[in-house]
């Protein structure tokens, strides 16, 4: 095998397929990904384990050898690990100088079910420090950008991950979202990117969900991948919080349900900042998908904002304490960047009874969203307010608070989903040429809590309607 070889082009079921059926082996499936990731020129890899994920390899393909054994959907498939994530014997730094050097000796529950499958962990993948930004610009690594324009983020905090993805290196990629982090990165790259619902893939058995704001899944290039993704990460562990009732199906064979006539809310006014300015090509792209969805024969109609930017403050709360609990070395805290101190300085400034009232807050703006969108099938609306943007452009380490403002700017509308624990999918159904150059812009999908099934069929006739996109990256 070779970097030549065309395997790069192939899906995550395809590639697995062509395993299963003896066209390729495994251990060379894998040999081929990791000559990809060592020659990678987007920011996407802090670490790439030949050594392990070559003997993995080898032990997939005596299992495939036999006769009784039943391979799943992405057996064999690449898939590696975002450094926010603990995989036995690789590096787990967390995108931080503060954690420099630090081994996982033990797979956390996302990368046991990965295993488990049959997909091999060939690396970890770039993260922002404690995955708290929206772009991946760790200290020590190069910058993540997205392989359609080099100069430009490849957004985050997964931004890693769906650098290796869009550039054809691995078919999928774990990711995790806890405010917009697999969404982000998958419209900046031209990828599909979902964040299931609350408590749909858990965080156990090492993990706790806290507030439940965030969830794990993968970076892809097809909505098919994703669904037997999600398949696999779904599967529960003793003692979960927020555990989300079963599908009637499989998630991949959601994909193939026909989508009778839906009622679409669209939202187009920003929601968490006051101050966003969207793209015109955002704005276009939006128009154009509201077109697509007509023509599909659905009912479209707007949908109001669900609640203000200063109800969204709740969350800021939340996160704000929720990095000042991250555990550090005691003698690190001025390994930190500027960001992350503010972020914790800000969230240890808090009281209990600010931390419950912001709880209530959550709460609020949840039953708030569900009374005003729960005649709505799914509801659409933009997951970014500008393309990708110049490496850069957001970060400001001189003052982290207009850092944060100008994410919040960026992703006025991220994090509705992460509040409200419903699931939503970036789909790469748009781009334009700005600058002289294409750009991928992604539209949200979202739908009620725990109706996947629904919103995976949607995603499916989206994407068979739109047909691929994807950068020129050889």
């Amino acid at each position: 095998m070779t970097p030549t070889s065309g395997l790069e082009h192939l899906s995550g079921l395809d590639l697995s397929a062509r395993i299963v059926a003896g066209e390729v082996t495994v251990p060379e499936v894998v040999a081929d990904a990791l000559e990809r990731a060592h020659a990678d020129t987007f920011g996407a890899w802090v670490h790439i384990d030949d050594e392990g994920a070559m003997a993995q390899a080898e032990e997939l393909q005596r299992q495939l050898a036999d006769p009784d054994f039943a391979p799943g959907p992405l057996f064999g498939v690449p898939c590696p690990i975002k450094d926010l994530n603990s995989a036995d014997g690789m590096p787990m730094e967390g995108g931080s100088a503060a954690l420099r050097g630090h081994l996982a000796t033990w797979d956390d529950g996302v990368v046991t079910r990965l295993k488990e499958a049959g997909t091999v962990a060939i690396g970890k993948t770039s993260t922002p420090e404690f995955g708290l930004p929206c772009y991946t610009e760790p200290e020590g690594h190069d910058p993540a950008v997205t392989p359609w324009d080099p100069t430009r983020m490849a957004g985050g905090s997964s931004g890693g991950a769906a650098a290796s993805v869009a550039a054809g290196q691995v078919p999928i990629a774990q990711g995790s979202d806890g405010g917009g982090s697999i969404r982000i990165p998958a419209s900046c790259c031209g990828l599909v990117g979902l964040k299931p619902s609350r408590g749909r893939v858990s965080t156990g058995p090492y993990a706790i969900d806290g507030p439940g704001l965030g969830s794990a899944g993968v970076l892809s290039r097809t909505v098919r991948d994703t669904a037997a993704a999600l398949d696999i990460l779904s599967v529960g562990w003793p003692g979960d919080p927020y555990p989300a009732p079963a599908p009637a199906g499989s998630y991949l064979s959601a994909c193939d349900h026909p989508v009778g006539k839906l009622r679409i809310g669209v939202l187009a006014e920003p929601v968490i900042s006051d101050t966003a300015i969207v793209h015109p090509a955002v704005t276009e792209a939006l128009t154009r998908t509201v077109s697509l969805l007509t023509d599909l024969g659905h009912d479209v109609e707007p949908a109001p904002r669900p609640f203000t930017a200063e109800q969204w403050d709740s969350f800021k709360v939340v996160w704000a304490v929720g990095a000042a609990t991250i555990q550090i070395p005691e003698d690190a805290e001025d390994q930190l960047r500027p960001l992350t101190r503010w972020l914790r300085n800000l969230g240890a400034g808090y009281s209990a009874l600010e931390l419950a009232r912001a709880m209530d807050g959550i709460q609020k703006v949840t039953r708030r969203t569900a009374e005003l969108w729960d005649d709505f099938d799914v509801v659409i609306c933009p997951t970014l307010a500008q393309p990708p943007l110049p490496v850069g452009a957001i970060r400001d380490d001189a003052d982290p608070a207009a850092d944060f403002d100008a994410q919040c700017e960026f992703t006025p509308w991220s994090s509705i989903w992460n509040l409200t624990g419903r699931p939503a999918i970036s789909l790469p159904l748009r781009t334009a040429r700005i600058d002289g150059v294409e750009l991928p812009i992604g539209i949200t999908v979202g739908a009620r809590m725990n109706d996947e099934t629904l919103l995976l069929a949607l995603s499916a006739q989206l994407e068979e309607a739109v047909g691929p996109t994807g950068p020129s990256v050889s």
